[in-house]
């Protein structure tokens, strides 16, 4: 208890200023006053500073800013106005004024400011998680983490450079594909493959194939040596496998119920075949019912430490079922905070995240039932954060007599750098396999 109690001790001194942060802050505020046409160029705001009278001298600053009045000690001492013995007096602020020998160096005085906020904040955290250990707590440690990534100063760019890695790219042959082969020619053509850093949404009214295109990804990833991380919240490892089993040996996916009783020889020895085949695969399936996006990094974190030359791909079966432990007003802003830490994570780990999402019924009530955007549960903010929307349709499942059987419609309808369109396939049902149009009799 007492080992606890010193931690904790150890915790909250870890939360108290430095000098080292008051003399940056320091140095920041005496610039504006020295230059200030700096105030905007300033991307510090007065939470991110520690000292409570520099607080109340930065909003002071940016509330003249705001009102286009100039900064100088007189027009900042008039709008503290009765605040102003929390800062010292007029001294203080006359101090502050002559503190700043040139504004050089303010970029530098800011980081370190910002720097110390996010220690503070995570520090903060973690405090809260020593002293109420739930999982409420500890999530709010995985937040306050990826909310701290956010904050800082932009990296100033460099025309030359990037100039220089465009030319770099028109005299270099990166193949067909950019990213990782999707196993459809079609499909390939207008992606350039599935890219890392993107967050690709897969949606579409159930018993349309979703979670059985995603697998076929998955798959084909793995097929070329790569590794594959299936996080499905709903159906159980074994039901997965099968359904990958039946693809790999083109079997019956209803004869798994009762193989010792429905395989045939054939069907066995196919089977044997697609254990040896899928036993070599680096597939990972996490089939928890309650997984967060914390416990969604983690283990894409594991599996790129284990595996950091492979190609990698990650399917979340799907964006509804993912747990939120913080609280939000409204399911929407939840769902905005998912999508939001998922893009981030693919950008983090520069892999593919093809997340499925469900369609909202409202598909089913208009005579078109083609997906369109609005038809996106929470629409607003899976549209914000994906790099790539695909929807997928089946005419056959509305109309039995169609000439349109056994053909899944992918349509494209966002792609953040690249066209937008339908490319249509062919989807064994019975096999949970997609094939492209011209192999849909061959097997």
């Amino acid at each position: 208890m007492q080992n606890n109690k010193e931690m904790n001790m150890n915790s909250l001194n870890s939360l108290a200023p430095t000098s080292e942060t008051l003399e940056a802050e320091n140095m920041v505020l005496g610039a504006v006053f020295l230059e200030p046409d700096l105030i905007n160029e300033i991307v510090l705001e007065p939470e991110h500073l520690a000292h409570m009278q520099n607080r109340i001298i930065l909003k002071a600053m940016k509330e003249l800013q705001s009102e286009n009045v100039g900064i100088d000690t007189a027009t900042v001492v008039n709008k503290i106005g009765n605040n102003l013995e929390n800062v010292g007096g007029v001294s203080y602020i006359t101090e502050l004024a002559v503190s700043c020998p040139s504004t050089a160096n303010i970029a530098s005085y800011q980081n370190i400011v910002l720097e110390q906020y996010k220690t503070r904040k995570l520090a903060e955290a973690a405090t809260n998680f020593l002293n109420n250990k739930t999982d409420q707590t500890a999530d709010d440690i995985y937040r306050t983490y990826v909310e701290m990534q956010e904050i800082g100063l932009k990296k100033e760019s460099n025309k030359r450079e990037t100039l220089m890695e465009i030319y770099a790219e028109m005299n270099e042959d990166h193949g067909e594909l950019t990213g990782i082969d999707t196993g459809f020619k079609d499909l390939n053509d207008m992606t350039g493959g599935l890219n890392g850093g993107d967050l690709i949404i897969v949606a579409a009214r159930p018993s349309m194939g979703k979670t059985a295109f995603a697998l076929n990804l998955a798959m084909k990833c793995c097929t070329t040596g790569g590794v594959a991380d299936v996080f499905s919240l709903e159906m159980p490892e074994k039901q997965l496998t099968q359904r990958m089993l039946s693809a790999i040996g083109n079997i019956q996916g209803a004869k798994w119920r009762n193989p010792y009783r429905t395989f045939s020889d054939d069907d066995r020895d196919r089977a044997i075949k697609a254990i040896g085949i899928y036993d070599k695969w680096l597939m990972n399936i996490h089939d928890e019912s309650t997984q967060t996006v914390a416990e969604i990094r983690a283990a894409v974190r594991k599996t790129q430490r284990k595996h950091p030359d492979q190609k990698h791909i990650v399917v979340i079966d799907y964006l509804q079922l993912i747990t939120t432990l913080g609280k939000f007003d409204r399911h929407d802003l939840a769902i905005g905070s998912i999508t939001r830490e998922l893009k981030q994570m693919a950008r983090q780990f520069d892999v593919p995240v093809v997340l499925l999402s469900q369609l909202s019924r409202g598909v089913e009530q208009r005579q078109d039932k083609h997906p369109m955007m609005s038809d996106l549960r929470d629409s607003g903010s899976i549209e914000q954060d994906a790099d790539m929307i695909m929807f997928l349709y089946r005419e056959d499942y509305y109309e039995r007599d169609t000439d349109a059987k056994n053909i899944v419609e992918i349509n494209i309808a966002k792609q953040r750098n690249g066209p937008v369109g339908t490319v249509q396939l062919a989807f064994m049902k019975e096999y949970s396999k997609f094939l492209p149009l011209e192999r849909r009799y061959e097997e």
